[in-house]
Order: C-alpha cells, then structure tokens, then sequence
C-alpha cells in the first residue's frame, strides 16, 4: 500500500495510486496514477491495469492483487471484476473522498463486488487508511 500511495501523490490533487503485485511473491509488476488530466477513464486503477497489459498481457488475473489508495469507484471495481483480478486492497474509503471535496458516485466497490456473483475475489478496505485520508484531505483543492 506505501507504493500505491507514493504512485499517488504523482497527481497532489487527484492522489489515486495503485500498484499490482503477484499474490505469491509480492513482485510489483505494474504501477499507476490519476491522469484524467488526459482521459476521463484514466483512473489510478485503470492506469495500472493499462500498464500490466502492456508489460504481461492479459494473463495470470487470478494469481494478483491490486492496492488502491482509495475504494475504487464502479467503473474501476467493475474494470478489475472483469479482469478476474484475485484481490482488492484499498486505503481510503469513498465517504472520505466525498468529505474531501472529490465526486464520486456512490456505490461502494462491496456493491458492485456482490452484483458479480461469478467474482471470486477478495476485497479488503482500510488499510493505512488514516495516511491516505491525510493525503486526501490536505490534497491541492484548485
């Protein structure tokens, strides 16, 4: 999580991090950032699967695990229950990100986890939650 919250703090205003790491041995194998400076769609999350496909392809989903510096948002935790992703691991929750001025529609990674009954994967939320929120909270407003 440290990692997914130093790739965060590449975009001070939109601080969402995450990195992919292989469930056995911990390898970080892709990184990514906010860019929606560029493309709307480019969350932290979807950079970092961006960037998995492009250094290992669309393989081994099941045997990783992304850390997110905040619950991903629907579009990002369908995004990964697409790809079979083994595990979700987040800091932030989406109440934080709302009390920090961020828009966010409102529908937990939990919700859209339980309407994929075919998703297997685990999701854990909260942690090093209280230095993400920082990191949220005291983030650039304009």
């Amino acid at each position: 999580m440290r990692l997914a919250i130093v790739e965060g703090k590449k975009n001070p205003m939109y601080p969402f991090g995450a990195v992919i790491a292989d469930r056995a041995s911990g390898e970080i194998l892709a990184r990514g950032f906010n860019r929606t400076g560029d493309n709307p769609t480019m969350h932290g999350e979807m950079d970092c699967l961006n960037n998995y496909l492009k250094a290992h392809g669309n393989r081994n989903w099941d045997n990783l695990i992304l850390y997110t510096t905040a619950e991903p948002c629907s579009m990002c935790m369908s995004a990964l229950i697409w790809a079979g992703i083994g595990g979700v691991v987040y800091a932030s929750s989406a109440k934080t990100l709302v009390r920090a001025g961020i828009d966010d529609i409102q529908i937990s990674a939990k919700a859209v986890a339980a309407a994929a009954p075919f998703y297997k994967g685990e999701l854990l939320g909260g942690v090093l939650e209280r230095e993400a929120d920082e990191m949220f909270m005291s983030r650039p407003r304009s």
